[in-house]
């Protein structure tokens, strides 16, 4: 039988994935490693993981679920977006990749304004330029690492550093170049009046292709590196955002995805090349032919329960820390969480917010912290709802979600009441890798399209209705989005003391 394989290379792990023809996952493996920040505010990572994790992973799933590699008829990739991976002419990395939670290039935002114009920039790409992206950090290796950026003849993302050594090509896809910050996002390819204005030369950056389309093929290298068959086709992919939507079923208008993983994500697909002209969500192409996102991120989602398991209740599991906060009312007894741990993105692009406790008192317990802390990430996935919806999305009555987080009933519910939406989950459990798995079999032609593909594979099985606690965490939220505005001043101020 004809398999398909997914490749995700997250900020933690490399995650492969094996499907069949029906959609039905034979083999997961994964492989991690660890970014590194020898500076506050900055995320590095070298390359080479990816790769030596991409070679362990396939390796595994291969070897684990019997399947003969010459049925692998194709092979799709995603991974974290906006990474700046800087390599010289023979392709060899000349740095460690600067990652998409690297907030060290305010000041090449400030740049890129001046040059390109606010509102310009917005227009062409869909986007304001943010710490995050990718044309910073070119800006900021050119300003501070001169004798880099003097060598410097390719720019890639993460995981198309991981198509280069699986098939000897420069490619990219459409949804992950958006993220750059150098596309022209009704055009779908590269911006030349954006590269001309921040002087990067347009040979450093790829070709770009459809989610579906074959961009090379697996080198006889890389097929003794990996176990894979020699010529097994490789396709474009998608951003991990764009991917993990695809892996849930959101390619068409109307179907709106939330995502709880180290970083949290509200992602609405459209017709049309639809922005924010404000620029407070992100406007994207999609992985899928003919259409576009909107997608709003808070960075500390599931990473900011995670911060507090590591940091008060080491020994305890998830699971646990989701059973005591079921035991807590709704509210926590009127302690409420900002997941700034990370700065923020969605609404407040603000690489200096900071987390905070508000309410505290003798009475609250661990378990009232774990709900504060679940309802304030609901709450930032809420401000980031909201503006999606000013720019123009239909208030969404189902959502659909994915990630880490999305396995705790209590989670689901919170999100169920502060969204005001009824939270569904999918039959596909593997987000970003499965959806790079589904566009690998629209490439090999084991499905027609990418609509037909989601509609054979993809189906929900669980939902989460809107329940009694809705009104009162209006006006819950109503208080949290006060909060931001009152603290600015304070937080950067501690960050000016670091």
């Amino acid at each position: 039988m004809a398999h398909v394989i997914g490749i995700d290379s997250s900020t933690t792990a490399t995650k492969t994935v094996l499907v069949d023809a029906e959609g039905t996952v034979v083999g997961v493996a994964s492989a991690t490693y660890d970014a590194e920040t020898p500076f506050p505010l900055w995320s590095e990572q070298h390359p080479d993981l990816w790769w030596e994790a991409t070679q362990s992973s396939i390796r595994s799933v291969l070897g684990s679920s019997g399947v003969d590699p010459g049925d692998v008829t194709a092979v799709g990739l995603t991974g974290q977006m906006h990474g700046l991976t800087l390599l010289d002419e023979s392709g060899t990395p000349l740095r460690k990749a600067i990652l998409w939670n690297d907030q060290r290039t305010a000041a090449e935002c400030d740049e890129i304004r001046e040059r390109v114009g606010r509102d310009r920039l917005i227009g062409i790409t869909g986007n304001d330029a943010l710490t995050g992206f990718t044309a910073p950090k070119i800006l900021w290796v050119r300003n501070h690492e001169p004798e880099v950026y003097a060598r410097a003849r390719h720019a890639l993302l993460p995981k198309d550093y991981v198509r280069l050594r699986l098939t000897g090509k420069y490619a990219t896809d459409r949804a992950g170049g958006g993220g750059t910050i150098l596309f022209d996002h009704a055009a779908r390819t590269w911006s030349e009046d954006i590269l001309d204005a921040l002087d990067i030369p347009r040979e450093w950056m790829p070709p770009t292709f459809e989610g579906p389309e074959i961009t090379g093929r697996v080198t006889a290298t890389a097929a003794g590196a990996t176990g894979l068959r020699e010529g097994t086709p490789v396709v474009a992919g998608g951003g991990d955002q764009a991917a993990n939507a695809v892996g849930t079923g959101a390619v068409d208008p109307g179907i709106v995805t939330a995502s709880l993983g180290t970083s949290g994500v509200v992602f609405a697909a459209t017709a049309e090349p639809t922005l924010d002209r404000n620029g407070s969500v992100h406007a994207f192409p999609h992985a899928v032919p003919e259409r576009w996102h909107l997608m709003g991120v808070t960075l500390a989602a599931a990473g900011s329960l995670a911060w507090l398991r590591d940091t008060v209740a080491p020994d305890a599991s998830f699971a646990d820390l989701s059973a005591e906060a079921d035991t807590v009312a709704p509210g926590s007894e009127g302690l409420v969480f900002l997941p700034y741990l990370s700065g923020e993105r969605t609404p407040h692009p603000d690489p200096l917010a900071r987390g905070a406790f508000i309410g505290l008192t003798v009475r609250h317990t661990r378990a009232h912290l774990v709900r504060a802390v679940m309802e304030g990430v609901a709450f930032s996935l809420r401000d980031v709802l909201e503006v999606m919806v000013e720019a123009g999305v239909p208030r969404p009555s189902q959502i659909r979600i994915s990630g880490g987080g999305a396995q705790s009933a209590a989670w689901r519910q919170i999100l169920a009441d502060v969204l005001a939406a009824e939270i569904a989950t999918v039959n596909t459990t593997e987000g970003a890798a499965f959806g790079a798995a589904l566009l690998a079999a629209v490439g090999a032609g084991l499905q027609p399209t990418v609509a037909a593909a989601v509609d054979t594979w993809i189906r929900v099985v669980d939902t989460t209705p809107v329940g009694a606690a809705e009104q009162r965490y209006e006006g819950l939220y109503e208080i949290y989005r006060g909060l931001y505005p009152t603290l600015r001043d304070t937080m950067h101020a501690l960050s000016r003391r670091d």
